[in-house]
């Protein structure tokens, strides 16, 4: 199959309005988003980023800078609005430099009336970049949060500095739920010799997870992020084991993986070298599969990959368009595409 008929096809189960924006159900969208080096302009003699700064082989300037804020916040703005009818209440984003890029980002001209709200902690990664979780005030209340430090060694026993894990507890509206937003170790190196850390990664997971499910076991748990990994990687197949199919999930404690289906039909959240991945997923715990669940629970998996996410013409045409190639300004959003999730629950 063409990759680019690949890339447009959007997973959604149906687009009837049976969950939609009647009198019958709420419903809530919550997405997940890798923004590309949201870098500011100022160099931080503590971080990697002399690249992007004006002076940098970027050539990063504040116009990009604030084009790159614009376009990403369209992106928000519009994921899941075909039937939720709102921008999404709850979004995990990595790649971003610090809190103040984040700032820029909620207060832009599309984002700055949903009122999104900040969680995010400096990490060690040597990149300079962290995870965050951004949330509309309206819809989400924290309760607790905290940051979940990788730890991992190459091989001569330095340390390799890589992204925390962010957990966040808190109310979607009334319902407790659970939200670890990830960023895996790349497979820089190559796969193979780069797949125990992203092991390492899924471990930390289900440290987590195991923790909130000792709690309570009917935690309703969603992992989400760029895993740098498919879902029939072994670090999500085997050591998350998370499922393709609901009825293989482990009753209460078990995780369902709705991006495995859309992997198994060649459905693609980014492309390298006309090779297409989907390492941007969302899993969700099985309580949230409860059909008979006054609360909320989950309805369907999407990739947002609208026409003008794509690159229309030139080497990377269907790729995702993306706002640098090498050190040139491309215009773009991102190299991935979004993914989210609908979660729905019957009206009072």
């Amino acid at each position: 199959m063409p990759i680019k008929k690949l890339i447009s096809t959007i997973f959604l189960l149906s687009i009837c309005l049976s969950y939609g924006q009647g009198d019958k159900f709420d419903i809530r969208t919550i997405a997940f988003y890798n923004v590309e080096n949201l870098f500011d302009t100022i160099n931080d003699p503590k971080k990697f980023d002399d690249d992007r700064t004006p002076d940098g082989k970027d050539k990063y300037t504040s116009k990009i800078y604030w084009d790159k804020i614009d376009k990403l916040s369209r992106v928000l703005s519009e994921i899941g609005m075909e039937q939720s009818g709102v921008s999404p209440a709850i979004i995990g984003v990595c790649e971003v430099e610090n809190y103040k890029v984040l700032k820029d980002l909620v207060a832009s001209d599309k984002l700055k009336d949903m009122q999104y709200d900040i969680i995010h902690f400096d990490s060690p990664d040597e990149r300079g970049i962290d995870v965050a979780l951004l949330y509309r005030r309206k819809y989400f209340k924290p309760l607790n949060y905290n940051k979940h430090e990788l730890l991992l060694f190459k091989e001569n026993g330095m340390r390799d500095y890589t992204r925390d894990q962010l957990v966040v507890s808190g109310l979607l509206d009334d319902d407790l739920i659970h939200i670890i937003v990830n960023h895996w170790p790349s497979r820089s190196g190559g796969e193979a010799k780069s797949r125990p850390f992203r092991i390492a990664a899924a471990n930390l997971n289900n440290k987590i997870i195991d923790s909130l499910q000792t709690i309570n076991e009917q935690a309703k748990i969603i992992t989400m992020g760029d895993l740098n990994d498919d879902p029939d990687s072994p670090s999500i197949k085997k050591t998350l084991n998370a499922k393709e199919k609901k009825a293989a999930v482990k009753k209460s404690v078990g995780l369902y993986n709705p991006m495995a289906n859309m992997h198994r039909r060649g459905m693609n959240t980014l492309v390298y070298r006309d090779q297409l991945f989907l390492f941007d997923q969302i899993i969700v715990s099985q309580p949230l599969l409860e059909k008979e669940n006054a609360s909320y629970r989950f309805y369907k998996a999407g990739i947002y990959n609208k026409k003008y996410l794509i690159t229309e013409k030139g080497p990377f045409k269907n790729y995702p368009f993306r706002s640098y190639h090498y050190n040139t300004y491309q215009g773009g959003y991102s190299d991935h595409f979004p993914v989210y999730i609908y979660l729905i629950k019957d009206k009072e």
